[in-house]
C-alpha cells in the first residue's frame, strides 16, 4: 500500500527506511518519527510506545499521531485476517508482488519467523 500511495504522488521514499535497515526519513515527512512509532506498536512495550507517540505528536502533531495509530491498528487488523485465511505471501497485491520486492523488504524472513 505504502509503495503504491507513493508511486502515485510521484515522491521518491527508501524502503530500506520502512524495513529498518536505514535510519532517516526515506523521503517523507517526519519518516523516522513514523518508522520509529511503527518499531514500537510492533515490538512493544508500554514505555517505549509512550515515548515514540509523544516524539510523533510533538514533530507531526495529534492529527498525525491519531492516523498514525489507526494506521497501526488497521496494518494489525489485515495480519490477522490474513493469517486466519491461509493466505500466503505470494498473494499479495493480488500476485503483483515480484519474489525481489519480498526479497527487498524481508517479507519471506518475516513469514518464515512466525511459522517455524
Amino acid at each position: 500500500m505504502l509503495r503504491e500511495s507513493i508511486r502515485e504522488s510521484g515522491a521518491e521514499f527508501d524502503l530500506a527506511v520502512a524495513m529498518g535497515k536505514a535510519r532517516g526519513g526515506g523521503g517523507i515527512a517526519g519518516g523516522q518519527a513514523l518508522a520509529d512509532f511503527a518499531e514500537a506498536v510492533t515490538l512493544g512495550g508500554a514505555s517505549r510506545i509512550a515515548a515514540r507517540r509523544r516524539t510523533l505528536e510533538t514533530g507531526l502533531g495529534a492529527r498525525a499521531l491519531v492516523d498514525a495509530a489507526a494506521v497501526a491498528a488497521a496494518f494489525h487488523g489485515f495480519v490477522r485476517v490474513a493469517d486466519a485465511t491461509g493466505a500466503p505471501p505470494s498473494g499479495a497485491s493480488g500476485g503483483k508482488v515480484t519474489a525481489a520486492f519480498r526479497e527487498e523488504l524481508g517479507i519471506d524472513d518475516f513469514y518464515g519467523a512466525r511459522h517455524r
